[in-house]
């Protein structure tokens, strides 16, 4: 089988940031690499969640909600996925995910869709651990520049 174009990218060289991992017609998907890859430090399941579960919320409440096709986790625990529609230019997507982290990293309340009824793993959330990585995220990304969004 043809190897996908995210196995392609050298992840020991890949630090946290914002990258354009492809383009796929109209869909944009960034990489949102929250901690290096292969560095031993990974995104625990309930901060993964937590902030699944107020990123999506915020980012489909925004300004581009009917751009938003996807907001998850990546299966390595070192980042997400955010698929937008290209109308969303990609200045105005570092700015959606700047405002994303700063609203995760200030969230004080309940989590949105995290009772029982709303979700299949309701228990395993991590508020706190969420509010720190987000915090730490808005750091990497205070001077993001759409010349960044290119891998290494």
């Amino acid at each position: 089988m043809k190897k996908i174009a995210s196995f392609t990218v050298d992840h020991d060289k890949l630090e946290k940031g914002m990258y354009i991992s492809r383009i796929d017609g109209d869909a944009v998907t960034y990489d949102i690499r929250m901690k290096k890859p292969n560095g031993g430090d990974y995104l625990s399941n309930g901060e993964l969640h937590t902030i699944e579960h107020l990123f999506a919320t915020f980012a489909r409440n925004g300004e581009y909600s009917d751009s938003v096709i996807y907001v998850g986790p990546m299966g390595c625990r070192t980042g997400f996925y955010l698929i937008l529609r290209d109308k969303v230019g990609s200045a105005e997507a570092i700015a959606l995910v700047k405002s994303a982290f700063d609203f995760i990293s200030g969230f004080e309340g309940e989590i949105p869709g995290a009772k029982r009824r709303e979700c299949g793993n309701y228990l395993e959330h991590d508020l706190p651990s969420a509010k720190k990585t987000a915090a730490d995220m808005a750091k990497v990304l205070k001077d993001w520049s759409e010349e960044k969004l290119k891998y290494e």
